[in-house]
């Protein structure tokens, strides 16, 4: 089959590699669209020792199962393996599993391919009227349905429900889509990178600025970088509640002094439970996270030309989706 490998530091090959081969309770599914996340431009730009060349990355898939009872199930896919057995598990928090594996980290290889073998557990059927490439997004906006869900569940019954969303990528984005699926109407977007702003600008009904100004009862750092950190720390309320959601640097920027004398929540978030996701599946079928038609398509073999464009700044929708039949 072709893939997309991960070669080294800004190296991506187009190739031929084996077949996906899958094991017993797995199915093998054909990608039809698999989405470019933020993780993986930190493994092209060699910024995650978690994913060393080679490797095909890319988690953030949908498809056709092919072969057995279930042979053309339109699916989209849960990433994430879990042992299904652990405290976590069996308590419903299955993103915090300590023997989770994800697609794109070994030992499992990522869905840049034109097929990846995944558990019955791991997929999501899609009705016939929502696309694939739509479908695709049910990962990165799980991600973003968690920490919204989370941050709510901290925010102080007396307290607004406004907020602050930090960063226009896809989990920004999406955030923001979260919080008004969940009742949140006044959201705010920032967004330094100018071409990205004026895409998002009346695309999506949200005030999008580059500065912002005023405190906001929850804050999404959906960036995680030092200076978004402090933005974050910064503009929240006191006894507000940061969710952090972005992997960008591994320190720098909270004002824990601040955040300490006015009780401000900081909640780091990662990936999403098995229920998030197929909550989140079902509300983009349902519709209520809206059109979802910020995407851009291009093929697989375009992948590393879209990677470059990406790290030039020079793409202005929020995700990128590969089609490896393209």
């Amino acid at each position: 089959m072709k893939a997309l490998v991960y070669q080294g530091v800004e190296q991506l090959a187009f190739q031929d590699v084996p077949d996906a081969s899958p094991d017993n309770g797995e199915h093998l599914i054909r990608v039809e669209a698999v989405g470019i996340c933020g993780s993986d431009m930190h493994a092209y730009l060699g910024h995650d020792a978690r994913r060393p060349a080679p490797l095909i990355l890319g988690h953030e898939a949908a498809g056709v199962i092919v072969g057995g009872p279930r042979d053309g199930t339109r699916v989209t896919i849960n990433p994430l393996v879990t042992c299904g057995i652990c405290p976590a598990c069996v308590a419903g928090r299955e993103n915090l599993c300590p023997e989770r594996q994800i697609i794109s980290m070994p030992p499992r290889e990522g869905a840049f391919a034109q097929f990846v073998a995944m558990p019955d557990r791991n997929v999501v059927d899609v009705p016939d009227d929502v696309s694939l490439s739509k479908a695709a997004l049910a990962e990165p906006l799980a991600v973003s349905w968690h920490a919204v869900r989370l941050a709510l569940e901290a925010l102080h019954p007396a307290m607004e429900k406004r907020a602050l969303v930090i960063g226009g990528g896809a989990i920004g984005v999406a955030a923001a889509l979260a919080l008004r699926a969940m009742g949140v109407e006044d959201v705010t977007l920032s967004e330094p990178n100018p071409v990205r702003r004026a895409y998002l600008d009346n695309l999506l009904g949200l005030k999008v600025q580059e500065a912002v100004d005023g405190s906001f009862p929850i804050t999404i750092d959906a960036v995680g970088f030092s200076a978004t950190r402090a933005l974050a720390s910064a503009r929240t309320e006191p006894g507000g509640v940061i969710a952090h959601v972005g992997l960008g640097e591994d320190s720098g920027g909270l004002d824990v002094r601040r955040m300490t004398l006015q009780e401000i929540t900081f909640v780091g978030t990662y990936t999403y439970t098995a229920e998030d996701f197929r909550q989140t599946a079902q509300a983009i079928f349902d519709g209520r996270l809206g059109s979802l038609d910020w995407v851009e398509e291009r093929t697989l073999a375009q992948g590393a030309k879209a990677f470059s464009d990406i790290r030039s700044g020079a793409v202005a929708a929020p995700k990128i989706i590969l089609t490896p039949w393209g």
